[in-house]
Parts: structure tokens; sequence; C-alpha cells
């Protein structure tokens, strides 16, 4: 494009992306009808853009009919190409046939279609209405034309009974497939802190082999830190071989598959997880039946750092023997003075460095004052102030606390 606008020059539009042709009348009309001085009369600037509006009037009409014929024949040229890959829809071959001996347009091909196809399926005929504003009136024609040739009669009263009955039945309702009642593991959500907390003998974790094999995203040793995950059932994902069976210690192993589908309809899961790769996805949604249903269906997506903390959302969620502690999404904001988190009621903030050393945390309830007089639900009191050793873990251990906070009980 030109730094100057000159609309009576032709390359200024032909840079701006319009056709020679297109360019050359435009510019042609602006070198007629070229804008008045900002000083002249306001009648007369507006008289001159109606004059310049009425030359370009036959370039917009032309226009218009260009791309009213790039249209139809993009429409024809679908429906080609969609019956020389095969396909078996009875309307394509009836759209051709109306435009190569009818020597029907778009509209009146695809109507011709509809009538065509009613009067095969054995339907009562409904032609298009010729009195709709918009409607062209060369549908009606084209349907009833269409109707006609696919063996229909309206003036025949026993028309619909003849053609009903000697319509070709239709397609055998598919056989129930389990898969189609519910998402495929890759259309899965992420993990987020959101759905509730689960115990970790009602946990399962699909990971994939690759993952095993690099350990790139670091879920085995972010899964030994968490008490109570020896509780979890682990299968490996693996491309050839499907669902194995996983133990931290000896590794994945190759089980029976009845076994498998055994073991997992008859325990009681609360929460899904898979972490793989787009074939190992690939595999799991192949064979997703063998799944149970769950209230918490997620998988891992996008970055190692977006899985890594997808990951620790759904290590949090998981309740070992004794803990108590709420469910929900925790809203954080950065402070000038700091991190800050909070859930329900309660609020947890980075204080400062602590004295001799480390980080202090305090927690505050809803007065803003520090959260003294609640406890456990076992008994045990909370401290609203608690000290960590390393910053980095500020924010896991804000999550622990207003946890606690959020299922606590107030003292009497």
């Amino acid at each position: 494009m030109t730094d100057n606008f000159d609309p009576g020059d032709p390359a200024c539009w032909t840079a701006r992306g319009r056709p020679a042709h297109h360019a050359q009348a435009i510019a042609e009309a602006w070198r007629c009808f070229p804008d008045l001085p900002n000083d002249a009369p306001l009648e007369a600037r507006i008289a001159r853009t109606r004059e310049r509006v009425r030359m370009l009037r036959p370039l917009h009409e032309a226009i218009s009919l260009e791309t009213e014929l790039q249209r139809r024949a993009a429409n024809f040229a679908f429906v080609e190409r969609q019956i020389a890959q095969g396909s078996d829809d009875t309307r394509h071959a009836a759209i051709l046939h109306a435009r190569d001996v009818l020597s029907y347009d778009w509209d009146a091909a695809n109507a011709y279609a509809d009538g065509h196809y009613a009067a095969r399926a054995g339907w009562v005929s409904r032609p298009p209405s010729s009195s709709r504003p918009g409607q062209p009136k060369e549908r009606r024609p084209a349907y009833e034309q269409g109707f006609l040739d696919g063996g229909g009669q309206p003036d025949d009263i026993f028309d619909v009974a003849r053609r009903s009955f000697a319509a070709a039945p239709s397609e055998p309702i598919q056989k129930y497939s389990p898969q189609v009642a519910r998402p495929l593991p890759s259309q899965w959500p992420s993990p987020t802190d959101i759905p509730p907390p689960a115990s970790w003998h009602r946990r399962l974790l699909l990971l994939g082999a690759s993952e095993l094999a690099a350990g790139t995203i670091g879920i085995l040793a972010m899964l030994r830190g968490r008490p109570g995950h020896e509780g979890a059932t682990l299968l490996a994902i693996d491309t050839k071989a499907g669902l194995l069976s996983l133990s931290l210690s000896t590794g994945p192993a190759v089980i029976d598959g009845v076994a498998l589908r055994d073991q997992l309809h008859q325990s009681d899961y609360a929460d899904i997880l898979v972490i793989a790769d787009d074939a190992e996805l690939a595999r799991i949604d192949a064979g997703a039946d063998i799944l149970p249903l769950a209230r918490t269906m997620e998988r891992t997506r996008n970055s190692v750092l977006q899985q890594r903390a997808q990951f620790r959302h759904w290590l949090s969620r998981g309740r070992a023997a004794g803990d108590q502690f709420a469910a929900g999404h925790i809203r954080w904001s950065k402070m000038a003075a700091g991190l800050s988190g909070r859930l329900g009621d309660f609020t947890a903030r980075y204080a400062g460095p602590a004295k001799p050393r480390g980080h202090r945390i305090v927690v505050e309830d809803a007065s803003g004052k520090p959260a003294l007089g609640y406890r456990t639900a076992l008994g045990q009191e909370l401290q609203p102030e608690i000290l960590i050793g390393n910053k980095s873990h500020a924010r896991s251990a804000m999550a622990d606390v207003l946890r606690e906070y959020a299922a606590s009980l107030r003292l009497g």
C-alpha cells in the first residue's frame, strides 16, 4: 500500500485487494467526481458524493452478481467432490442432474433435489412458498418437477400410501456403543481445584509409557511425595499393548484384559486422571469402554509446565486417612506485600520473613483479624500463623492451610 491515498489512481485500489477491472472503474469515478475542498458548501459536497455513488452503482451491481455466481459455482463444486469421494446421498446426484439436464441454477437445483428425495422417501409433497420475501420464485416449480421425476403423483389420493410401501427401508439403528454415551478420555477437561476431594483408594491414575520412560513432567517424583498415594490404582498406557498394571517399585506389567475389566468396574472409583501423549490418548480412546464411569474424569494437556501444575491440583485433592479439608477454587492475587489467597471466609497472605529465619503465613477470617478459635473435625486447634522454610513453597502451604480452615469448626 502507498502512504498517500490517491483514489484516482487504479494502483491504489489494486494494492487494497480490488481486482484490476474494479480498480479501473472506481478510480474513473473518483477522477470524474473528485471530492470538493473542505471549505466548499456542504450541499455541494453531498451532491458530489451522490454523483460518484450513482456512477459506481453499476459496478456494485456487477460485484453482487459476481459474488452470487461464485457462490453457485462453489456449491456445485462441493457436490461434485462429494460424489467423487463416494457419497451415497441421492440428493447430490439429483442436484447435478438438475444443473446438467434442466439447466437449473443452485437454488432451483437444490429445490429439485428436495422434491425428488421427498418422492422417493414416500413423503407428502411440501413445496417451498413462492410468496415468502427473499425466496427465489423458481424454487417452487423446481421442487414440483423433482417430485414428479421422483415418482410422485399429486393428483392420486393413494399416492403417498403407494410410495410409502415402495420406499426403501431406513438404515437399521446402530447397536448401542458405550463409548458414545460419554466423552472420550482425550476430550476430558484439565484438572482443577474445583472438584471435591477423594480418598486415595478411590482414585485411578493412567500414566503414559512415554512419561514413565522419560519422566519429563516428573509425575512419579511428585506422586511419591504425597501421603496416602499407595492406595491409588495405577495403570500404564502402552500404544501397542494397551493398559498395563503399574507398580512404583516394579514398573509396568501385563495384565489379563478380562481381569482388568472386572477390577475396574467392581471398584468404586470417584476420580480418574489420564496423563498421556497423543498416540497414547488415541490408544486409550479406542478402548475407552473398559474405563469405569467416575464422578471426576480429567486429563492433563498443553505444555509440560501446565501439566505439572494440573497434576499438583489433582494431587492436592487426594485425601489420606485422617485428612479433613475443604474443596473449592482458591482465588489468588498478587498484592504489593506479597501473595494472597482466599477460600470462603478465610484469607491467607504472605506476611514477610520471620526471625531468625523462615517466612510467615497468616490466616485471617471474615473480620479481617487473625483466625483464632478454629479446630479441625478431629479436635486439633488451628493456628492462624505458620512458618515455612522455603518461600517457593508458599503457595502450596497457603493452599493447605486455607483448605484446613475452610473445613474447620469454630470453638464455642
